[in-house]
């Protein structure tokens, strides 16, 4: 951890994220983006994201390093639907101990920055409307036109055809254990 006072300024490096950061950044996504807020959000934290999105937009993976430190980190893409051409902030995590530090702004302004390079002309985040503080910073940094949008989610586990599936199942390999083969003590 940094030792300097909140309100002293820091030296952020924002770099391109490299096969080092996948593991540092997980770890810090997993402290952040818990299932206990968020248990049936559409889109959940694990180490495939951070894998897939590196492997596919490395050029929208970006780490903020205050004196060798992972400070932040964010992942985006591009998405291109017919004449539009638009950037997507996916994930935007920021380690508690920077937090109104400049991290955030920092990485969005460059992530901003190279989707503009590369053609978009539209940017989208989204977050729980109930996450005032990331709606307040993406407000600030001009995002708006909000929606919110409505998930709903279904226990499959306690639907009729679960259980009947799982019964199924079960009467299934139970009737594998009958129909194997017995080894005769002269069979090798």
């Amino acid at each position: 951890m940094t030792d300097a006072p909140k309100d002293s300024p820091l030296s952020i490096n924002i770099r391109d994220m490299d096969i080092n950061d996948l593991a540092p950044v997980y770890h810090l996504g997993e402290t952040l983006f818990t299932s206990d807020l968020y248990p049936y959000i559409y889109r959940t934290w694990d180490q495939w994201e951070v894998i897939g999105l590196y492997n596919t937009d490395p050029e929208y993976c970006l780490v903020a390093e205050v004196e060798d430190q992972l400070a932040g980190f964010i992942l985006g893409t591009i998405i291109n639907k017919a004449s539009w051409v638009y950037g997507y902030i996916i994930w935007l995590g920021v380690n508690p101990s920077f937090h109104r530090r400049g991290i955030a702004d920092r990485l969005v302004d460059k992530l901003v920055e190279r989707m503009i390079d590369d053609g978009a002309r539209f940017m989208m985040a989204d977050t729980d409307p109930e996450n005032i503080p990331a709606v307040k910073f993406f407000t600030r940094k001009g995002f708006g036109n909000v929606r919110k949008h409505i998930f709903l989610s279904l226990n499959l586990s306690k639907h009729e055809y679960y259980g009947k599936l799982i019964a199924y199942e079960r009467e299934k390999a139970e009737r594998q254990v009958w129909k194997r083969p017995r080894r005769h003590p002269h069979q090798s």
